[in-house]
C-alpha cells in the first residue's frame, strides 16, 4: 500500500470511528431520554413529544457509513435503529381488529371551521354511537347540531366541548379543570350497562425562545382532570379529547395513568392527528378504563386543523 492509499485508508477509518461513536451516543440518548429534565422550560416534554421522529437521523448515519465504506460504522448504525424499535416498534404493526360494539369519534372541530355542518355529517357517517367535539364555537353550535342525524338526540354542551350520543344520557355536568368550561362528564346507558364519558380540551401549549415549551397550564388542567377520572366510581370509563400533548409526554402522566390508549393497543401506526395538513403528533386521544379497544384510526381532514380520531370497543 503506497502512502496515498494508506492516508486514504486512515482517513476512512477515522471517519468510520466518528460515525460509529455518533451512532452509539444516539442510541444511548434514545434510551436515556426520560433523564432529560423538564425544569422551567419543559425540555423533557418537548423531547417526549417529537421522539417518534427521531428515526430520521438513522438513515443519515447509515448514508454516511456507506459513503465512507466503514464496516464498523455500518454495524454500529444498527444500535439506534434497535433502540428506536424498542421504543416504537409496536406502532409499526397493524393491530386493528373487528367486533367492536361501541364506536367513539372525537374531534377538535376548530373554532374557525368554515363548515361545521359538513364536519358534523362527516363524523356521523362513521356510524359511531358517540361523538365528542372540542373547540365548538357558540356560533357553530346550532349549525353542527342541526346537521347531525336524529339518532344523536341525546347531547350536552359545556362551553366549547360537546357530547352527542345515540344512547340515553344522564348526569351530564361540567368538570372544573380551568377557569372557564373545558371539560364535561356524562353517563351513557348502553345495552350492556352504563359507560361514563369524559370529554376535555386541555390548555394550549407554545414553544418560545423566552420560556421554552410552555405546558404548565396544560399540565395543571391535566392533573385536575386526572383526579376527577380517578375519583369516578364507574367501572367503564372513556376519556377523550384534545389534550394538546402526546401519550409520551410526561406532563400528561397523571392523566394517562391507569388508562388504555385505543391507538396504542388497537391502531395502525402512530395515528398522528395534528396539524391536519401534515400531521406530526397525536394530541387527540381516545382512552379507556374497563373497556377493551378493538380498533382505532384517524379520519380524513375536515375544515379543522385537527384530524378526527375514532375507536371501537367491546363492552
Amino acid at each position: 500500500m503506497d502512502d496515498r492509499s494508506r492516508r486514504r485508508f486512515d482517513l476512512r477509518s477515522a471517519n468510520g470511528r466518528w460515525i460509529a461513536a455518533a451512532s452509539l451516543l444516539y442510541a444511548i440518548a434514545l434510551l436515556a431520554h426520560p433523564l432529560v429534565p423538564n425544569g422551567a422550560r419543559n425540555s423533557g416534554s418537548l423531547v417526549d413529544t417529537f421522539l417518534p421522529w427521531s428515526w430520521l437521523a438513522i438513515p443519515l448515519l447509515l448514508f454516511l457509513a456507506l459513503v465512507r465504506r466503514a464496516p464498523l460504522a455500518l454495524i454500529t448504525t444498527l444500535l439506534p435503529g434497535l433502540a428506536w424499535l424498542g421504543l416504537f416498534g409496536g406502532s409499526l404493526i397493524d393491530q386493528r381488529g373487528t367486533g367492536g360494539e361501541l364506536t367513539v369519534v372525537s374531534h377538535n372541530i376548530g373554532a374557525e371551521n368554515p363548515d361545521p355542518a359538513g364536519t358534523a355529517r362527516t363524523l356521523a357517517k362513521t356510524g359511531a354511537q358517540v361523538i365528542a367535539v372540542q373547540e365548538l364555537s357558540t356560533t357553530a353550535r346550532e349549525e353542527f347540531q342541526g346537521a347531525l342525524p336524529a339518532r344523536y338526540r341525546h347531547h350536552t354542551v359545556q362551553g366549547g366541548v360537546g357530547l352527542w350520543s345515540t344512547y340515553a344520557m344522564t348526569a351530564a355536568e361540567p368538570v372544573d379543570i380551568m377557569p372557564w368550561p373545558r371539560a364535561l362528564r356524562a353517563t351513557l346507558a348502553t345495552p350492556k350497562g352504563p359507560v361514563t364519558v369524559f370529554v376535555a380540551h386541555l390548555a394550549s401549549v407554545r414553544v418560545t425562545s423566552e420560556s421554552g415549551f410552555t405546558t404548565n397550564r396544560r399540565d395543571q388542567a391535566a392533573d385536575l382532570l386526572a383526579r376527577a377520572v380517578d375519583r369516578d366510581p364507574a367501572a367503564k370509563v372513556l376519556l377523550v379529547g384534545d389534550f394538546n400533548g402526546t401519550s409520551h409526554d410526561r406532563g400528561l402522566a397523571s392523566l394517562l395513568d391507569g388508562m388504555t390508549s385505543a391507538q396504542e393497543v388497537a391502531g395502525d401506526g402512530f395515528g398522528f392527528s395534528w396539524p391536519a395538513r401534515f400531521a406530526l403528533a397525536r394530541i387527540d386521544h381516545i382512552l379507556a378504563r374497563g373497556l377493551r379497544p378493538t380498533s382505532a384510526d384517524t379520519l380524513p381532514p375536515t375544515g379543522s386543523d385537527h384530524l378526527p380520531v375514532v375507536a371501537s370497543f367491546r363492552l
